[in-house]
């Protein structure tokens, strides 16, 4: 199998790299996966995951919820409970960072579709891309959505979104780079850049250190803290808008978390620490579990 091997930070270029942790995949396979650190810029990163081509086996899996909508287990029915809330949530952030009610909005790694589903009823104009097939058939069948597959991202006109979204799916993307030059050329000179990610120097990723649930090697390359998806941004364009802290999710992994290091009542101690996780990020955001990141293009 061929493995993702990187020499050289993608972040600054820096090619003084070190080991910092080694992670399972709870989900998949079992197996153990490094994750590296620039030792000039702090960007932490999977090294040696399975390259686009070949990643595909780790998540067919029924637990992985984003592309099955799994209602299995207390926290997957927890999952849907805080999806529903955080949908209207999204939908009222879009609306509020973009200042209007409608327009064109992009939703990549849409996964099975919720949010573009939400968004549409809303009266906005949506397209979607999602390289799974399984939950763009999802989509499909229970939203009436068209989704494109994830090579349609290059095919869509430039400059027509005033809206791109990616909720937690910037971590998946191999071709991270590549991604935002292409997201910078789609949106109008005004539009808005949404992005979702776990936060590693969180209070929960300290606490649990490589049982983190958000992690999730080898599906997640990329783990990325506020200075490094700030300075990310930078050097593609963007200036940072706004930043919000996403409190459910601290709730969620904590129970995942727990789950992973073979806790009993997994549940209760991840309720716990969620609510530790959760009082933490009072006053200081930037430890949020996740972060919500509002970007705009440079003038």
């Amino acid at each position: 199998m061929e493995k993702l091997i990187i020499d050289a930070c993608p972040l600054c270029g820096s090619t003084h790299l070190k080991s910092v942790m080694t992670c399972t995949d709870f989900y998949a396979s079992g197996e153990q996966f490094e994750l590296h650190s620039c030792e000039d810029c702090g960007f932490v990163f999977t090294q040696g995951a399975p390259v686009e081509a070949a990643i595909g086996k780790y998540y067919e899996t029924p637990d992985y919820i984003s592309h099955t909508d799994t209602r299995k287990g207390v926290m997957n029915t927890v999952y849907h409970w805080v999806r529903s809330y955080m949908l209207g949530r999204k939908a009222r952030l879009v609306v509020r960072e973009a200042h209007r009610k409608t327009g064109r909005i992009l939703d990549v790694g849409t996964g099975t579709g919720y949010f573009a589903h939400t968004m549409q009823k809303r009266g906005w104009q949506v397209e979607a891309v999602e390289k799974s097939a399984q939950a763009r058939e999802f989509a499909r069948e229970n939203f009436e959505l068209e989704v494109k597959p994830e090579a349609a991202l290059k095919e869509l006109t430039p400059g027509t979104f005033d809206v791109i979204t990616l909720w937690h799916v910037m971590e998946h993307l191999e071709h991270l780079n590549e991604t935002w030059e292409c997201i910078r050329e789609l949106l109008t000179e005004k539009g808005l850049l949404i992005v979702a990610v776990p936060n590693c120097s969180s209070y929960d990723a300290q606490r649990y250190g490589e049982y983190w649930g958000a992690y999730d090697v080898p599906r997640h390359l990329w783990h990325f803290t506020p200075a490094t998806i700030q300075r990310l941004a930078s050097s593609h364009g963007f200036i940072m808008a706004n930043r919000h802290p996403m409190p459910f999710d601290a709730f969620y992994v904590s129970m995942l978390s727990e789950k992973h290091r073979g806790s009993s009542h997994s549940f209760l101690k991840g309720l716990y620490v969620g609510t530790l996780a959760w009082l933490s990020t009072l006053g200081r955001k930037e430890r949020s579990s996740s972060m919500i990141y509002v970007f705009r293009k440079k003038k």
